[in-house]
């Protein structure tokens, strides 16, 4: 058999992200921004950094925001331009040509299992990075995580999933993996659970966000049936493909940053925000003053 490359991404962006109303009333909780630059766009970034050239969006009711702002807006163009602001001109038309995404509607919100069943006809029968659209990986290296995953699948040519150490007290809010450490940041997997109690988990390693599945995984998301939440599980349909077939995960080198609660969204701003070389200099004495006041 010949080997399989990865050329396209899946991002679900479905959800309506009740936890940041009213905010999210009328807006995707994908597009709340990160200091200057929506959630979705850095993760739409990671995917294009790691090689992918073809990407779906599922998106579902009051998401029109996020197709719209991957297409070009030509009123906005011509405004720059007119006034010289030659710099946001630049940003604003390289966002529609970073890669040729394309966007599916779920029906019905019944898990990230279904939502990622719409992708099928997208994907065809090759591999694909799955990325979560309100989840951000931290820049460890020079090369990006989803990248790192695709070099591993490009080893095995088998399904590859992001791990990340949580402490115990959190387990019971992720799917959990387990398995046999076979390298460096490297396991051979042969558990999955979705949000166990600590005495019924495997490990502490979280699945973080990211995946790079065979198009197998398909044949058994149309059979899952609706589990926690009475709704249809990646993890339960990861779980039967793993008994196929070998799965892997990969730990992650650096930080993951889940935009969907308050807290870690604010803490994710101030991290990117400390990190920005026009302001953050000054941000950071912002934040020492504060701090000295309280």
């Amino acid at each position: 058999m010949s080997k399989q490359s990865v050329r396209k991404a899946v991002i679900p962006a479905a959800g309506f992200g009740t936890r940041f109303l009213p905010a999210t009333f009328s807006q995707p909780k994908e597009m709340l921004p990160i200091v200057d630059t929506p959630t979705i766009q850095y993760v739409v970034e990671e995917a294009v950094n790691s090689g992918i050239t073809d990407i779906l969006m599922v998106i579902g009711k009051s998401k029109r925001a996020i197709e719209e702002h991957f297409y070009r807006n030509f009123e906005l163009e011509s405004e720059l331009e007119e006034k010289g602001k030659m710099d946001m001109l630049e940003q604003v038309k390289r966002i529609p040509n970073l890669a040729n995404i394309h966007f599916v509607w779920q029906k019905e919100l019944n898990g990230l299992g279904d939502a990622v069943s719409y992708a099928k006809s997208f994907v065809g029968g090759e591999p694909f990075a799955l990325l979560l659209g309100d989840t951000l990986i931290g820049k460890a290296s020079d090369t990006p995580f989803t990248k790192q995953m695709i070099e591993v699948f490009d080893r095995f040519q088998e399904s590859v999933v992001a791990l990340e150490r949580v402490p115990e007290e959190k387990v019971e809010r992720y799917g959990i993996a387990g398995g046999k450490e076979i390298g460096e940041r490297l396991t051979l997997l042969d558990a999955l659970v979705e949000k166990p109690a600590m005495k019924d988990a495997p490990s502490n390693l979280a699945i973080a966000g990211r995946y790079v599945f065979t198009s197998e995984i398909f044949n058994f998301l149309a059979d899952t049936k609706p589990g926690k939440n009475n709704e249809i599980q990646l993890t339960d349909a990861m779980a039967r493909l793993m008994h196929d077939r070998a799965m892997y995960g990969l730990e992650l080198p650096g930080a993951r940053y889940d935009i969907g609660n308050k807290l870690d969204f604010l803490k994710t701003n101030v991290i990117f925000g400390l990190d920005r070389e026009d302001f953050g200099d000054r941000f950071k004495e912002f934040i020492k003053e504060t701090a000295a006041k309280l």
